[in-house]
């Protein structure tokens, strides 16, 4: 019947007993079937993970920035690592460096929740924080 009507038969669901099976044109199957994964993938939200790196001396005004920063990808949605970078002496003080990202993330003004808590790693520490 599908070579009368110039068209492929095609396997739907192969693991019931008997097969279930479809003429159709088999191309445009295809198509449709990319097509709707397409849809799907352009549907779903993509969030990033934007950086922020501040030091454990960094001036005031510079940790404004920093601030000004997070709160603006925050607003449009993304995730921010913040990582505090430790140099020389400054690893004897990690109390400090965590004193130091927490009152970096209360001073956001933007509500967020931290996604990953504060996380040790060679070069100092760093932490996820997303908006709520």
């Amino acid at each position: 019947m599908a070579k009368a009507r110039e068209l492929d038969l095609v396997e739907i669901v192969p693991n019931t007993r008997p097969p279930v099976v479809k003429i159709m044109d088999f191309g445009k199957y295809q198509y449709q079937k990319a097509k709707e994964a397409q849809q799907q993938k352009s549907k779903q939200k993509k969030t990033e993970i934007k950086g922020l790196r501040i030091g454990l001396r960094t001036d005031d005004h510079d940790i404004e920035v920093r601030q000004k920063q997070t709160e603006k990808f925050l607003s449009a949605g993304h995730k921010v690592k913040i990582e505090i970078r430790l140099k020389g002496r400054e690893k004897a003080h990690q109390h400090l460096a965590r004193e130091a990202l927490y009152n970096f993330i209360k001073s956001v003004v933007i509500p967020n929740k931290i996604e990953q808590e504060i996380k040790r790693f060679p070069g100092g520490f760093n932490v996820v924080i997303a908006p709520k």
